[in-house]
């Protein structure tokens, strides 16, 4: 898991892929360990805090189905809700995750 700071601005700089629901940035550590690391932004322009948490809780679980079979190992992953995030439904978010990481992995 992702809590500083300085590991959000580091993914910033790597690889990108935008989706409808939310941005994923990928960054590869390059340090030797095949740990994968996952960080969740939601920013306050999309909603209160309870609409916030339901985004990250979303966000929670779209990571723990489908970062251990499709995620890049030894990189950090970071999801950034978008506002139309909160209003898809979960299949397709689930999708546009797998795809998005399908993008960043070429």
């Amino acid at each position: 898991m992702l809590t500083r700071r300085r590991d959000f601005l580091a993914a910033n700089a790597g690889r990108r892929a935008p989706m409808p629901g939310f941005v994923l940035l990928v960054q590869s550590r390059d340090d030797g360990d095949a740990m994968m690391r996952v960080g969740y932004t939601v920013t306050r322009k999309i909603g209160n805090a309870v609409v916030r948490n339901r985004m990250k809780r979303r966000f929670r679980e779209l990571a723990r189905e489908i970062l251990p079979t499709a995620g890049i190992s030894g990189a950090d992953h970071v999801l950034i809700g978008r506002s139309g995030g909160i209003e898809r439904d979960f299949a397709s978010l689930r999708s546009e995750l797998a795809k998005a990481l399908r993008k960043v992995a070429r």
